[in-house]
């Protein structure tokens, strides 16, 4: 009899919370997609007329559902848009790229064998003569873990040769998190500690499985316009040559210095590895770099809270792409960015839509399509520092990328893996609708340092990225992985990842309904949610406490 009243009771609650909840439509969704991934948007890469096409639409959608500019004030009035100024940089024309060898000369071709950056340091142009390289390992100073890849080593005028990913990666083991990437394995935290150290240029080498992507993606994004915050000293946080290399180039570099690439490999996941001389063998870089400090801009609606709007739920996904770049087999040069992260932006829309037609929510909620997250999740961290609402008054934020279009799974997931009661709260609402959390499957990726909830994380903000199940009601587990793996190897980040006619947003509408009741509740309530005590962020939450009673 109890279990027959537990069962009863799961079903009214499961009931009550779906009575109250807007249902969302995939066919929209889907429409708002190939809308935003057709080729007329080019790719929406920042300060581009695709940008442009970009924010009049969300504007128009975002007013259409009844919602208020939620943007920058002008006049005592809200904007729709937030500016974000950024660095822009471009390579001009072809990059002149070699090894010297054991005396011999290898022409590298940009996006084959080497993807170096467009120089974001300040410098206008890249001139480098033989300049040594030095394995450094995974490239890590981190002092309270004891880690130094760098000992006694000097970097002015070389270039530092390191791994993708942690130490521990292979081995599942040791002091960074075991499989779970820290931001010690991220590649822009390597091209920054290069800067710190000195270095001339940092290449990373690039193999598929810790670095979580295959070299087909590291050439689309790293052959492209970069962008920037605009920083005081940006030399500080760049060296003059960021780039990647291929693993089979790195392996025949090092046998022609004497090493062995596995070898020194291993040698490089110990606290006492120490740089090692690439004997005899030096990069040739020559190319110009055009820079110049653009505009680009978030884009923000807001629905004003009845009772408390001065406390905010904010509601993310990034409008950005990669943008129009060198064409692949197809001769296709736009990188239409369908599933990353139209599929995101359009879910943020149909999620405003029902907001706005249900009853008005005592504390604020803000709809926030940020810019530029594909370079480094540049509009994020832009309002993180530059916060339209406050910060310390900011309940949560829960970010969209990449949402399911076929149909829903069985479970969710977040980006990374963190201890804190939004968390907690999330699956306590996906019960009701029968939805189990299962962690983060590939914690190596580091996914929650690549979305744009990681620059409200870190400032103490209560901060998540929704990941749609791979157990999928129609075909399972298998069929799940089967599609995540065939996104990861032909289409993220490449000009594949365009806009399907059997994308029927079914998964996404059903996500959304848990999305919607937890960001609901949020603004309906007068609790805070907090990281666990273990977590960093914990600390920095903590001290602006006094400000939320």
């Amino acid at each position: 009899m109890k279990r027959v009243v537990l069962g009863v009771l799961a079903l009214s609650v499961s009931s009550a919370l779906m009575a109250a909840t807007p249902k969302f439509d995939g066919a929209r969704i889907s429409a708002d997609v190939k809308e935003l991934a057709s080729d007329a948007y080019e790719g929406r890469s920042p300060a581009t007329a695709g940008e442009q096409k970009t924010i009049a639409f969300l504007s128009k959608q975002f007013a259409d559902a009844g919602l208020q500019p939620g943007g920058d004030l002008k006049d005592g009035k809200r904007l729709w848009t937030q500016a974000v100024p950024l660095r822009k940089g471009d390579i001009v024309g072809t990059p002149q790229l070699s090894l010297q060898q054991g005396g011999k000369t290898i022409a590298l071709e940009q996006g084959k064998q080497i993807a170096v950056r467009a120089a974001m340091n300040g410098a206008t142009s890249v001139d480098i003569s033989k300049a040594p390289l030095v394995f450094l390992g995974y490239g890590v100073k981190a002092a309270e873990r004891n880690w130094d890849d760098f000992k006694g080593v000097d970097l002015k005028g070389k270039i530092a040769v390191v791994l993708i990913n942690d130490p521990d990666f292979e081995t599942g083991k040791g002091d960074f998190d075991g499989k779970g990437m820290t931001w010690y394995g991220r590649w822009p935290y390597k091209y920054e500690e290069g800067a710190r150290q000195g270095a001339l240029g940092v290449l990373i080498v690039h193999e598929t499985a810790p670095a979580s992507y295959g070299w087909a993606t590291v050439a689309g994004s790293n052959t492209n316009t970069m962008f920037d915050v605009v920083r005081d000293n940006p030399a500080d946080s760049h060296p003059l040559l960021e780039g990647w290399i291929q693993r089979d180039l790195a392996v025949e570099l090092f046998r022609s210095a004497g090493q062995d690439f596995e070898a020194l490999k291993k040698k490089a996941q110990q606290r006492d590895f120490t740089p090692v001389p690439l004997t005899g063998a030096s990069l040739d870089a020559k190319y110009a770099v055009k820079t110049e400090v653009i505009t680009s801009h978030n884009v923000a609606a807001r629905l004003e809270g009845s009772t408390h709007p001065d406390e905010t739920v904010i509601y993310s996904a990034h409008w950005d792409h990669i943008g129009v770049g060198e064409p692949d087999a197809r001769g296709d040069r736009i990188f239409n960015g369908a599933l990353d992260n139209a599929s995101g932006t359009a879910s943020l829309i149909e999620l405003a839509r029902g907001f706005a037609k249900a009853p008005r929510p005592q504390r604020s909620v803000v709809f926030l399509a940020v810019t530029a997250e594909e370079k480094g999740l540049l509009g994020s961290e832009y309002y993180a520092t530059h916060p339209l609402y406050p910060l310390e008054k900011t309940v949560a934020m829960i970010n969209m990328d990449g949402m399911a279009p076929f149909g829903p799974s069985r479970d969710f997931g977040i980006y990374g893996a963190a201890r804190f009661e939004l968390l907690d709260q999330l699956k306590d609402v996906a019960k009701g609708w029968d939805i189990r959390y299962t962690p983060d499957p590939k914690p190596e990726a580091g996914l929650f340092f690549r979305s744009d909830h990681f620059p409200f994380a870190k400032r103490g903000v209560p901060a998540l990225s929704w990941s749609a199940g791979q157990d999928w009601v129609d075909g399972g587990v298998a069929a799940g992985k089967k599609a995540s793996e065939d996104y990861t190897a032909k289409r993220y980040h490449q000009q594949g990842d365009e806009w399907q006619p059997d994308w029927v947003f079914a998964g996404a509408a059903r996500d959304l309904e848990v999305l919607y009741t937890l960001g609901n509740q949020l603004a309906n309530s007068r609790s805070w949610p907090n990281w666990s005590k273990d977590e960093a962020f914990r600390a920095v939450r903590d001290a602006s406490a006094d400000q939320r009673r």
